[in-house]
């Protein structure tokens, strides 16, 4: 038998690869949808949005595709997933499984162990290859079967009801927005990068501006690996504070980074203890350029704005994407 997992900025855990092999003697192939997802994005799914920023039926899809490419390359045949009848009000209804499976390509090879008995038998399991008698019959929103099916398996642990997917949190669909519509070509670089600190948008005239402030050293560490050549870190030049990246910062006129130091000194509690004593001196590295240092009085300028309300984003959201599920 072989796993399958695939990872993006919005769900996966890939770092836990050695934990099921050694813990479950599991074979797990790890892979990287995030380009894809990303592009899905940008595009609106097919299948319209959740009550988030969810694509869930499109996102099953892609999967179902991507698993299935795996699975014939390494001489398998057939195709498993962990889905329940009735568990997602999105994805997991009968009818929009039967199309998922459909678009998927994968009708007639993949088996939902957990509820095979609840549905048509496929071919694995007409020719054999898998005992449909030992398939489970569990259905509805409750998660009672499949706990006790993985008491009895000793599985100790898994993921949570709720799945862990980023697009269902309306907190992250607010970070996600912005980069959806104000940068030409999100990545999923991008994505990745709204996950970590505190986000802050500015504009002047066409030109947006996206400062990701460190919250602890922790991310002050991740803004470090994430900035790209043209990039900008900010660091507090003689007291300790957050690391902040200006994404693009090469190109930003003075006077916005200028702002962008201030907004970075004000989120160091030692900074502001200091105003208006003595001014915070912001060190600008961008690339192998050092030199240039800005002295500014901390303070939460207007200029930069945190991501909008989430009832905001789900208005424009109808707006830009006209398929909306149904």
């Amino acid at each position: 038998m072989r796993c399958w997992h695939a990872f993006s900025p919005f769900f996966g855990k890939p770092e836990k690869q050695v934990f099921w092999r050694e813990k479950y003697g599991l074979d797990v192939y790890v892979e990287d949808v995030g380009e894809a997802f990303a592009a899905m994005l940008r595009q609106g799914p097919a299948h319209g949005f959740g009550k988030v920023l969810n694509p869930c039926v499109d996102c099953k899809i892609h999967l179902l595709r991507r698993a299935a490419m795996y699975m014939k390359s390494v001489g398998a045949r057939a195709l498993a997933t962990g889905e329940v009848i009735g568990q997602r009000p999105m994805s997991q209804r009968r009818d929009v499984m039967r199309v998922i499976m459909r678009e998927a390509g994968v009708t007639d090879i993949l088996v939902r162990p957990l509820c095979a008995q609840l549905l048509e038998s496929t071919l694995p399991e007409r020719e054999g290859i898998i005992d449909r008698s030992r398939l489970a019959a569990i259905a509805g929103r409750g998660r009672g079967g499949q706990i006790s099916l993985a008491a009895r398996l000793g599985v100790t642990e898994f993921p949570t009801p709720g799945g862990g997917c980023r697009l269902t949190e309306r907190e992250n669909a607010r970070r996600y927005w912005p980069i959806l519509t104000r940068l030409a070509a999100p990545a999923a670089a991008d994505f990745a990068l709204a996950n970590l600190g505190r986000q802050f948008w500015g504009q002047e005239g066409d030109e947006c501006y996206w400062l990701c402030v460190g919250r602890n050293q922790a991310d002050n560490e991740r803004l470090a690996l994430a900035a790209r050549p043209d990039d900008a870190l900010l660091n507090l030049w003689d007291m300790p504070g957050p690391m902040a990246l200006a994404r693009g910062g090469e190109h930003w006129p003075e006077g916005v980074m200028r702002r962008a130091a201030a907004l970075t000194a004000a989120c160091s509690p030692k900074a502001l203890a200091a105003a208006p004593r003595t001014r915070a001196y912001v060190e600008i590295r961008c690339g192998e350029y050092q030199a240039k240092v800005i002295a500014e009085k901390p303070e939460r300028v207007a200029f930069f704005e945190n991501p909008p309300p989430f009832d905001m984003v789900r208005a424009e959201r109808k707006v830009r994407f006209s398929q909306e599920y149904l």
